[in-house]
């Protein structure tokens, strides 16, 4: 670009790239470096075609031992626009993961990291991934202080105020009968930020009541982390339980408690739930596999009180409905099905299928994609954060590594006590 013409304004034409340009435009100068990887280009970057969605896809297909990654642009060219994934080796790296949340076009995976991570030991480890740029952190997660009674899990989401992804890690009592025992839970909750690198206290003090079980249904929506959670103490000698969902508010940090429509409160196991994202709106899904339906609800928020509305039913008479994992831009739902004439002798091993529900028409479409397995669909925009973020790092007890190969992380789980580690070298 010429140098007669001002730098505001060819910040204003940079603005308005693809991403796989600006990364390309990195190399122009070193003006152009430092603007397109300053935090505030980063954070302030928009796309130029804001309304194009992706959804990412993965699943096991069999014959290979690792999963395989899909990204498929969300528009009417849905079934011809698979393009096969390569994950960072961070990603890569990982043994029997599960994908804990996506925000902001960020995908966060949750595992044990070990020798001994098969039998679910090992050390906790979380890898934010940016599927747009091809890169990935990961982030070592505090263990648990007393696995006995307590058990952690982890939330993932990215606050709106100032782009900065956080880690949530919750840490609840595992058995009802120690409840009365426990009179604090340890490190209950604790937040990671990428900004700080390291873990820290929520800035409220209004942590989620003892008595309440997490469900592993978590989604972020509109600047808020819900996840479908049961309250124990309301157990009654029937073993129906209060079922609700909690809130967190990914700035201010607040935990709120939200109620559930009348007819899901009770409604057996928190189970049988779900809860998804519908074009920025908290959605609960009701599954009911004896009549082979699932209802989706909608939250509507009007600022005083949240109350919930059927929107539809979802319908599959000629296959068995396994779960719905996503909503396309359009509000379609995506759905994994079940042949019904798979031998039921080989269904646990039988491929699922990835389709998509018209809630109008009632008719499913199937996309192609066959997976023995978990489905995992997420949807995601193309982002720039991350990209400030230096190639293969690994933050651990506030210091933040870089490592090249997967022994070098174990190394440095084993190590992080010492100032020099075996390949593996502190970042200054």
């Amino acid at each position: 670009m010429s140098d007669n013409v001002p730098f505001e304004i060819q910040e204003e034409i940079i603005k308005r790239l693809p991403i796989k340009s600006l990364i390309r435009f990195q190399l122009v100068s070193k003006a152009w470096k430092s603007l397109i990887g300053s935090s505030h280009f980063i954070a302030d970057y928009s796309a130029p075609h804001p309304q194009l969605q992706h959804l990412l896809v993965r699943y096991d297909h069999g014959h290979t031992s690792k999963p395989i990654y899909s990204s498929v642009v969300d528009d009417h060219t849905l079934v011809n626009r698979r393009v096969s994934l390569t994950p960072p080796p961070l990603v890569n790296w990982l043994r029997d993961s599960i994908i804990i949340g996506s925000s902001h076009g960020l995908l966060c995976l949750h595992c044990f990291y070990g020798d001994d991570n098969r039998f679910g030991l090992g050390t906790r480890m979380a890898v934010i991934w940016n599927i747009s740029i091809r890169k990935a952190i990961a982030v070592v997660v505090p263990s648990v202080p007393d696995g006995e009674i307590y058990i952690t899990f982890t939330s993932f989401g990215v606050c709106p105020e100032t782009s900065d992804p956080k880690i949530l890690k919750i840490t609840e009592i595992k058995m009802w009968s120690d409840t009365e025992s426990v009179t604090l839970i340890p490190w209950q909750v604790e937040v990671f930020t990428v900004s700080s690198g390291v873990w820290r206290c929520p800035y409220t003090t209004n942590l989620p009541r003892k008595s309440v079980q997490f469900s592993c249904s978590q989604v972020v929506v509109d600047g808020f982390c819900y996840w479908l959670a049961t309250d124990r103490s309301t157990i009654d000698p029937g073993f129906k339980a209060y079922n609700l969902i909690i809130s967190f508010h990914m700035t201010s940090e607040e935990f709120t408690e939200v109620n559930l429509p009348d007819s899901l409160i009770y409604e057996g196991s928190v189970d049988y739930l779900n809860i998804s994202n519908l074009r920025d709106s908290l959605v609960v899904l009701d599954r009911n596999t004896e009549e082979n339906v699932c209802y989706v609800w909608s939250m509507k928020d009007d600022g005083v009180s949240k109350s919930f509305t059927k929107l539809f039913t979802i319908y599959s008479p000629d296959a068995t409905l396994l779960s719905v994992l996503e909503f396309r831009r359009s509000g379609e739902p995506v759905i994994e099905i079940l042949d019904n004439d798979a031998d039921p002798r080989y269904v646990p091993y039988a491929p699922s299928l990835l389709a998509i529900y018209e809630p109008k028409s009632k008719h499913i479409s199937n996309l192609g994609i066959n997976g023995i397995g978990s489905f995992f669909v997420h949807s995601y925009k193309e982002t720039l954060l991350l990209l400030d973020q230096p190639d293969f790092t690994v933050y651990d007890k506030g210091k933040g590594y870089i490592v090249k190969q997967r022994a070098e992380i174990l190394s440095l789980l084993k190590h992080t006590n010492k100032v020099e580690m075996q390949g593996a070298h502190e970042m200054k």
